[in-house]
Order: structure tokens, then sequence, then C-alpha cells
């Protein structure tokens, strides 16, 4: 779910926070990317119509390699050094939202099997979507994947967003990918959305800046992620009726969620019993992360392994993997190349004589086309002009 309406809420309050940007204007970036959230996305999109996905010759559905491997490649033709961080045990707090989705699914479940014996091919569109989940299966797959493709992969402790968060904040890639928004809430410096959407249209990725919404917001961190846990979260429920403008608003007034608490018209909100957001406000301040990170390695793609798993054991074609494979070795080549050159440009050091002449000639520039204009327009009028020297 991430956090409810945040997108939302920033670009009507922070639009200075968010900026879109192109896809290619990553070349060169280290990027943390959610993977369980990319695995769900191509599992939904990918190869899908109606309850049919792509499978291999055993039945196993491949929509998920299908969009990771497509994916991965466009990032690194682009320059872009993804890196993939997987999910690992969730938080107790977690359990009941994972409820939730559970009991979600199996409602869908229902609902696809009504459409089918129905027809309803817009409903089965609709219901099938909703039953799809992201298996330990799904996973594994996708970690083998990337790693025969020469792409480094991170397994979390606990939540990918907080992983991915702590490699942001200490430098180990410039921002995180996503479509959820709690890895703003983790901490994470830059956070971009529609980096691994993974339709044919092509979106632009728009970045955020955490330290540009706090200001935009006028909030302090501790503010910003009682903002959060009042907005919605995965950790605990929300305060019926208080949306984003509402919850910003009281923030500002209040300060935090105690303050808030203690000031609220009891009789006008109803406020969930036992709430624990003070559990959940310390899951995001001190959240489970890998404490020594690793150092990323982007390597060789295992060109036998690839063949392997894709063609002889998940069916796919074996000339566009093999010319796949030549894209991802040709991409970094590329990519490594692109950094020398620009690491081998000095900056060029002028004199101050250079300079002056240099500002010389660019006001020249700048003045000329003014002075043949008002000198045509002195002629052309027959009016008096006096004369104007040329600039020196």
């Amino acid at each position: 779910m991430g956090i409810k309406g945040l997108t939302k809420l920033l670009a009507d309050n922070a639009p200075k926070a968010m900026k879109e940007q192109k896809f290619e204007s990553y070349f060169g970036r280290k990027i943390a990317v959610d993977a369980s959230m990319s695995i769900y996305q191509f599992l939904i999109v990918v190869g899908r119509t109606g309850v049919e996905t792509l499978t291999n010759e055993a039945g196993e559905v491949t929509s998920h390699l299908q969009g990771m491997f497509n994916r991965t490649i466009r990032l690194l033709e682009a320059g872009i050094k993804p890196v993939y961080v997987f999910d690992g045990k969730p938080p107790d707090l977690k359990k009941q939202e994972l409820a939730k989705r559970y009991s979600k699914r199996e409602d869908a479940t229902k609902e696809l099997t009504e459409a089918v014996e129905e027809g309803d091919k817009d409903a089965i569109e609709k219901f099938s979507k909703r039953t799809v989940k992201v298996t330990r299966q799904h996973n594994d797959d996708c970690k083998k994947l990337l790693r025969l493709m020469g792409v480094p992969v991170v397994e979390a402790p606990s939540e990918a967003e907080a992983e991915c968060a702590a490699l942001c904040t200490n430098d180990k890639v410039y921002a995180v990918a996503s479509e959820d928004m709690d890895s703003l809430t983790f901490g994470a410096p830059r956070f971009l959305r529609h980096l691994m959407d993974p339709s044919s249209k092509k979106i632009p990725v728009m970045e955020f800046d955490v330290a540009k919404v706090l200001e935009e917001l006028e909030l302090t961190m501790d503010q910003f992620i009682d903002l959060c846990i009042l907005c919605g979260c995965d950790y605990c429920d929300s305060i019926k009726g208080i949306g984003g403008q509402t919850a910003l608003k009281l923030i500002r007034q209040h300060g935090s969620i105690e303050n808030i608490l203690e000031n609220l018209n009891k009789d006008r909100y109803q406020i969930p019993e036992d709430w624990p957001y003070q559990e959940a406000r310390r899951l995001f301040k001190e959240p489970n992360v890998t404490l020594d990170l690793p150092e990323l390695k982007w390597t060789a793609p295992d060109e036998e392994g690839l063949i392997s798993f894709l063609v002889k054991d998940n069916g796919f074609n074996e000339d566009r993997v093999t010319k796949a494979i030549e894209k991802i070795k040709s991409a970094k080549n590329k990519s490594s190349q692109g950094r020398r050159l620009r690491r081998k440009q000095p900056r060029q050091l002028r004199t101050r004589k250079q300079r002056q002449v240099e500002r010389r000639n660019k006001l020249e520039r700048s003045t000329l086309p003014l002075l043949e204009y008002l000198t045509s327009y002195c002629n052309s009028a027959r009016v008096q002009c006096f004369p104007m020297s040329q600039p020196r």
C-alpha cells in the first residue's frame, strides 16, 4: 500500500520537491530498486490476457522473468546501474496489513470465478490482477536471473524499502526506485517513481527530494513520519475521517501525534483502539537494516548460465536471449567507457587576461545585434540618431 495519498499531497503542497526527469538522465547512476514491487508489476502487466499469463512447458509462470530481463537490459542500455533489493522477514506490526491483503485476494478469487463463469471480460481483467501475489519462487527466480546477468542483489533483513533508503543515505546509490512512497518515510534522500514502469508507454520518471519535501511542507523529519502515519501506512490503521490535507494541517498546528490526540475532537474522529502509532514510528525511524552494507559490484554476464536458465529451463527463445546477452555486454562496456571519458576531461585553467577577453567577446556578441537594429530603425524612420560607439 505504501503511504496513502502521499503523492497527491506532495503535488498539492510541495510541488518544488518533485520534478519530471527523462529515463536517460540517470546515466552512470547507481539506483536501488524495490525488487518485490517490480516483480508484482511484471506479473500484472507482462504477457497477461485475462487469466492467461506467460508460462514455460511445465506450466510455471515466467512473466516476472520476462519483465525483469527486459527492463534490466533497458536500464543497463541507458547507462543506469541497478541494484535489486529483496524483502526479508516482515515486521510483526505488518501482519495485520498482510492479513488484509490475503483476505482481499480471497475475495477477488471468488469474484474472478464468477466472472469467468459469466464470460465477463472486463471483470476477468479486473479481478485477475487482484489475485496476483509475489511468491518466494518468483523472488528466487529473479535473484538467480539477476546474478547471471551480473547485476547485484541485496537481501534485506526485513523491509526492502528501508534497506533501499539505507543504501541511499550511506551514498551507496544515488536514489531509490519504487512505486510505494515508504522509502521517503524511511528517509531516502532521493526517490524515483515510474523508473521500472513495465508498460510500453514512455512515462517520465518522477524524482522526489526529501530535503525539499521537508522544506516545502515546513516539517521536521519526525513530523513528516507522523504525517505519513496519519495518512495511512502498512503498519497500522489511520484515524477515520482524517485525510492527507487534514493530517498536514493538524501536524503543522500541533507538531506531533501525541499533541494531536490531546486536542482532537473525539466525537468527530474515532481513534483506533490500542492504536500502535508509536511502534509504527519506531519502525520508520529505527528500521531493521544491514549495518555493514555490502560493496556493490556489476560483473560480466554468465552467458552459458543465462541460456541454460532462460532457454532450457523456462522456454525462452534462444536467438532472442543470445541477442539480449550481447546488449548486456555492449551496455556495460558503454557505461564504463562513458565514466572513463568523463574522468579524463580535465578542467581548463585560464589566465585572468583570457577571462577578460572572453567576457568582452561575449558582451560584443550580445550587444551588436541591438546596435544594428537601432541603426536600421533610425535610417528607415529618417530620424536623427546620436552616434553610438562600438563596444571595445
